[in-house]
C-alpha cells in the first residue's frame, strides 16, 4: 500500500505525546477502517482494527524513493498479532517503546538503521538518559528491560527482512543442561539485573488487600468510617475490587463486564468458588475461559447491583454518543435481543458493549457513573485509594494498578491450592452432591493446572514463569523452581509472561 494511502487510512484518534526531546516528535495514531469505502480503495485495508501506527512529525513516509524507518516499524507492528502478541494493549506498549527510541536517536542525529558503532554509542546515551537523566524520563530496571526487549525484537526482525545491517545490542551465550540435554541461551547484555523478588512488590498480601478494600469503602484499618474520606461510589468501587481480587480478571475483562454476565448468587453460602465465564471478545488474545469468584465477593457484587446500581440506572438519562444506542430487551445470563435479533454476550466486544442500553435507563455495563453511563477509569480510582492509604495509614503500601489485583488473586489462590484448602472444600461439596463437576476438578487437577485455567495462560510453563516473576518464597518457590528447570522454555512462553507484566506498566504509569 502506498504511503499516502496508509496515512489516509489511519483516520483515528491522534495521540500527540508530550516528550522531553524538543523538535523531534513521532506521532502515535490508532487505525480504524470506519468509512474506508470513501478512500478510493477496492478492498478494506488489511490492517487490524486499533493497530498503532507511527508517523513522523512532517507526516511523510518517504524521502524520495527511500522509505523511512517508520514504514518498517509499522510493518513489524502489523505482524504482531500473528507473532504471539494478539492483544491490543501489547501492540500499544510495543509501539510506545519504539516511539521513544526513534525520537531519542533522531534527536542525536543517528538513523534508526545506522551502522553498529553509531547505534552502540546512542544506546549507551539512551541507557544513561533512562537511568540518570531527568526524573520524569527515568526507568525502573524492569521497565528498561521490557523496552530493551521490544527494541531488540524489532531489530532482529529488521535484520531478517533486510532493513537493518546492524543492531545496537550484544549478547552473551551460555549453556545449561535441561533434562540431560545441553541447551544454548542468549542474554542481551543491555538488560540490567532487577531487584530480587522479595524487594519488588508485585501483589497485595492478604492484610494489604483487606486494607485496600476498606479504603475504597471509606473505612479505616479498624473498619470504622474514615472522617477524611471524600470519595464517591464506595459500593461500586468496593464491589469491583473484591470481584477482581477473587477472580483474577484483567482490566479490560472486568471494565466491560455486563451486569447480566454476573452469575446468580447461590441460595446458601458455599466454600467452593462459583464459576465465572469470561467472554472471548473481551479476554486478552480472545481466549475464552472460565475463572471463579468466591461467594463473599459475589455477594458484594449482588448488593451493589440491587442497591447502588439500581438507583443509578433507574430512568438514567445517559445515551452513548458514538454509534448510537443498542437497546437490549429480554436480557438474561446468556444474551439479549438487540434490534429484534438474539445476540450472545460472548460475541460482543468492548465497542459494542459501550453502546448497550437498558430500556429502563442506563448502560448495561456492571459499573456505572452517576448519570448511568459506563465507568471505566479504574486506574484512577485504585491509585487514589492507594495514595490515601500511604498518606494516612500505611506508608509502605504499594501502588495499586488494576493488574496488581490480578497478581494478588494468583498468589492467594495458589497458596490456597497448595495448602489443600480448595481440595478439602471440594470433598465436602462432593459429599453433599452440590456442584459435582467443580468438586471433581478441584480434587483431581494439579494446582498449577487449576491456576493456568483461571488466569487464561496457554500452558503450565507460562504459569510457572509468571509465578517466578512474583514473590513466591513463602509457599512454593523451591518446588516450582525445580519444576521450571525440568523443561525447556519456549520463546512464546517468555513473550506471554512479558505481556502479562507490560500491563503492570499501565502504558507509561509504571514508574510512578
Amino acid at each position: 500500500m502506498r504511503s499516502s494511502v496508509v496515512l489516509t487510512c489511519c483516520r483515528a484518534r491522534c495521540v500527540r505525546e508530550a516528550v522531553s526531546l524538543p523538535f523531534v516528535v513521532v506521532k502515535l495514531i490508532f487505525f480504524t477502517s470506519t468509512g474506508w469505502e470513501a478512500w478510493g480503495l477496492e478492498h478494506r485495508p488489511v490492517i487490524p482494527e486499533g493497530m498503532p501506527v507511527l508517523v513522523d512529525d512532517d507526516l511523510r513516509f518517504e524521502d524520495g524513493p527511500t522509505s523511512r524507518p517508520s514504514v518498517a516499524v509499522n510493518r513489524w507492528l502489523q505482524e504482531l498479532p500473528a507473532s504471539g502478541a494478539p492483544a491490543a494493549r501489547t501492540w500499544e506498549a510495543y509501539a510506545r517503546a519504539l516511539k521513544a527510541w526513534m525520537e531519542f536517536v533522531a534527536e542525536r542525529g543517528v538513523a534508526v538503521f545506522d551502522d553498529r558503532e553509531r547505534l552502540r554509542g546512542v544506546l549507551s546515551m539512551y541507557a544513561q538518559y533512562r537511568f540518570a537523566g531527568p526524573l520524569e524520563a527515568r526507568f525502573a530496571p524492569a521497565t528498561w528491560n521490557l523496552h530493551v526487549g521490544v527494541v531488540a525484537a524489532f531489530y532482529r526482525w529488521a535484520a531478517a527482512e533486510g532493513h537493518a545491517a546492524a543492531e545496537p545490542f550484544s549478547y552473551a551465550t551460555a549453556r545449561r543442561i535441561v533434562q540431560d540435554v545441553v541447551r544454548e541461551t542468549a542474554r542481551n547484555l543491555a538488560k540490567v539485573r532487577a531487584p530480587r523478588r522479595h524487594v519488588t512488590v508485585k501483589h497485595l498480601e492478604p492484610d494489604f488487600a483487606r486494607l485496600f478494600v476498606l479504603a475504597l469503602e471509606g473505612l479505616g484499618p479498624d473498619g470504622c468510617p474514615d472522617p477524611a474520606f471524600r470519595g464517591r461510589d464506595p459500593g461500586r468501587n468496593t464491589a469491583m475490587a473484591r470481584l477482581v481480587l477473587a477472580s483474577g480478571l484483567r482490566r479490560q475483562e472486568f471494565s466491560y463486564l455486563l451486569v447480566h454476565e454476573i452469575p446468580p448468587l447461590p441460595a446458601a453460602p458455599t466454600v467452593v468458588p462459583v464459576p465465572l465465564p469470561v467472554a472471548a471478545a473481551t479476554a486478552k488474545g480472545r481466549k475464552q475461559r472460565t475463572t471463579w469468584v468466591s461467594y463473599d465477593a459475589l455477594a458484594a457484587v449482588h448488593r451493589y447491583i440491587g442497591l447502588e446500581r439500581a438507583l443509578t440506572a433507574d430512568c438514567a438519562p445517559w445515551r452513548p454518543g458514538t454509534g448510537g444506542p443498542l437497546v437490549v430487551t429480554n436480557a438474561d445470563w446468556h444474551g439479549g435481543t438487540i434490534n429484534g435479533r438474539r445476540v450472545a454476550w460472548s460475541r460482543l466486544g468492548p465497542a459494542e458493549r459501550l453502546r448497550l442500553v437498558d430500556p429502563r435507563g442506563g448502560s448495561l455495563l456492571l459499573a456505572l457513573r452517576g448519570d448511568g453511563g459506563p465507568f471505566l477509569d479504574w486506574a484512577t480510582v485504585f491509585r487514589r485509594a492507594a495514595n490515601r492509604i500511604r498518606a494516612r495509614f500505611e506508608p509502605r503500601f504499594p501502588h495499586a494498578y488494576p493488574h496488581r489485583l490480578r497478581h494478588s488473586f494468583a498468589m492467594a489462590t495458589l497458596e490456597q491450592l497448595v495448602a489443600g484448602y480448595y481440595q478439602q472444600a471440594a470433598a465436602l461439596v462432593a459429599d453433599t452432591g452440590d456442584n459435582p463437576a467443580m468438586a471433581l476438578y478441584l480434587t483431581k487437577a494439579d494446582p498449577l493446572v487449576v491456576l493456568r485455567d483461571l488466569l487464561g495462560h496457554s500452558s503450565v510453563t507460562t504459569t510457572e514463569m509468571y509465578l517466578r516473576r512474583l514473590d513466591t518464597a513463602r509457599v512454593f518457590r523451591a518446588a516450582y523452581e525445580r519444576a521450571g528447570q525440568r523443561i525447556g522454555i519456549d520463546p512464546a512462553v517468555l513473550a506471554e509472561v512479558d505481556a502479562e507484566f507490560l500491563d503492570d506498566l499501565d502504558l507509561g504509569e509504571g514508574n510512578r
